[in-house]
């Protein structure tokens, strides 16, 4: 991190004086002054992934509810699996706002246009299945490049993110083989 450096004798050395800052202003909790500027831009960063996990839990509902076919019922079963972990990375990731400091963004108001995902109201099952590959191939890219982006600057939001970009893979590889269904 930007607070630790070499000492004389080649031995790492704790920053004395960060680790003074870092008893001032604990209204901040666990946002300490290691976090520097980027705590705004993770914040954002982090709500723009909120409304794109929130507009996914609304297509995979949409699609539980809709999907007609002789598939449905079982992939029907898996939109909502897939619905309910969305959700659980909205948590996660409205969690993770308020320990930064910032406000989780639920507005509807705004949601689709913060959403790097699309809503879709398809009624056919293999373009339902299309429309949540792409939606996850989306959300595999931007949270690789957020990941990318956190780099050492919040190594815990990175951890997080890390955990959801796998499952968010696992996703889409069982989206990939129920297009042959």
């Amino acid at each position: 991190m930007q607070n630790i450096k070499l000492g004389t004798s080649d031995s790492l050395v704790l920053d004395e004086k960060a680790l003074k800052q870092a008893a001032q202003n604990l209204e901040d909790g666990a946002v300490t002054p290691s976090y520097g500027p980027h705590r705004d831009a993770i914040v954002k960063l982090l709500n723009d992934a909120l409304a794109t996990e929130l507009v996914c839990v609304l297509r995979y509902k949409r699609h539980y509810f809709t999907a007609v076919g002789l598939a449905s019922a079982k992939i029907a079963e898996e939109f909502l699996v897939h619905a309910n972990e969305e959700a659980a990375h909205a948590d996660l990731l409205a969690q993770r706002i308020v320990q930064l400091g910032g406000d989780p963004d639920f507005s509807p108001d705004t949601l689709k246009q913060r959403s790097h995902a699309a809503y879709d109201e398809s009624k056919d099952l293999k373009t339902m299945v299309r429309a949540n590959l792409v939606a996850e191939r989306i959300a595999i890219e931007s949270y690789t490049q957020m990941i990318s982006l956190l780099a050492d600057k919040d190594p815990t939001t990175r951890r997080m993110l890390e955990s959801i970009l796998a499952q968010e893979e696992e996703h889409a590889n069982e989206l990939k083989d129920w297009l042959a269904i």
